[in-house]
């Protein structure tokens, strides 16, 4: 499955791998959200790795803050690689 992303209402609704390949297909478009929405719908997203990890942490940058719902599989562990909080800034 590749990764497609959907705005509903105040959320952005992430589905699929959000991995380098993702991320170089969704950038172009959610790069053009001003500013993105401030909540980040992950239960379907099926991994995360760095790259998607940057572009969420970027879009929670642009959007002064974010809340996630949902925790794909590799989230908690590269957010706590790269010491991000919850809201996935940087923790110190």
């Amino acid at each position: 499955m590749s990764a497609s992303v959907r705005q509903e209402g105040d959320a952005l609704v992430f589905a699929g791998p959000l991995d380098r390949a993702a991320v170089a297909a969704l950038w172009p478009r959610l790069r053009a959200l001003a500013p993105p929405p401030r909540r980040f719908d992950l239960r379907a997203v099926e991994a995360v790795d760095s790259a998607g990890l940057a572009l969420l942490a970027e879009l929670a940058e642009r959007a002064g803050g974010a809340e996630l719902v949902g925790t794909p599989p590799g989230l908690a562990e590269l957010r706590a690689a790269y010491r991000l909080d919850a809201g996935l800034a940087f923790a110190g």
